[in-house]
């Protein structure tokens, strides 16, 4: 009798959850369709480069992504080294900002490329007084070459 008992309960677990299963299925046909996570904002290009192919900037959200600027003035790479291209380079960067609506203390990081790792010191120096605390996060890299034969080459992301 207690294989039979066995058997019955079973037999009657699987049907309850063949229908339990039907019905669920049958709630989800019904049930309106899930909706994805879409961001509203496309991208937006700021700038084409000029003769090169390339945005000043890109914003996307509330994000302000920014071409790496050296140390350039009216086209020219400036005299001085490090110290005198990165506080160019910083100046460039934040002349992008106010133009496409943002400031210095919108930047939430920063690459900072060397041509010579011997110039971190200096290149921190100016980067100090340039911007203020908090600090964005930022990343240096040396690097055999950056365009023009410049010392040092800095990207920015900026956020509201």
């Amino acid at each position: 009798m207690a294989f039979y008992n066995n058997k019955v309960i079973t037999t009657l677990s699987s049907a309850v959850l063949m229908a339990a299963c039907s019905l669920g299925l049958a709630t989800t046909a019904n049930a309106a369709p899930a909706k994805a996570n879409v961001s509203k904002s496309a991208p937006i290009f700021y700038g084409d480069g000029g003769e090169y192919p390339f945005s000043s900037a890109v914003r996307v959200g509330d994000t302000l992504y920014m071409s790496g600027q050296i140390g350039t003035k009216d086209g020219k790479l400036v005299r001085g080294g490090v110290k005198a291209e990165t506080k160019q380079a910083l100046d460039n960067i934040n002349s992008v900002l106010l133009q496409y609506g943002y400031q210095k203390s919108d930047i939430v990081k920063c690459m900072a490329m060397l041509k010579d790792m011997d110039d971190f010191g200096d290149f921190n120096e100016v980067y100090k007084t340039e911007l203020a605390k908090p600090y964005p996060v930022r990343s240096a890299f040396g690097v055999a070459d950056l365009a023009i034969n410049s010392s040092v080459e800095i990207e920015c992301m900026a956020a509201k």
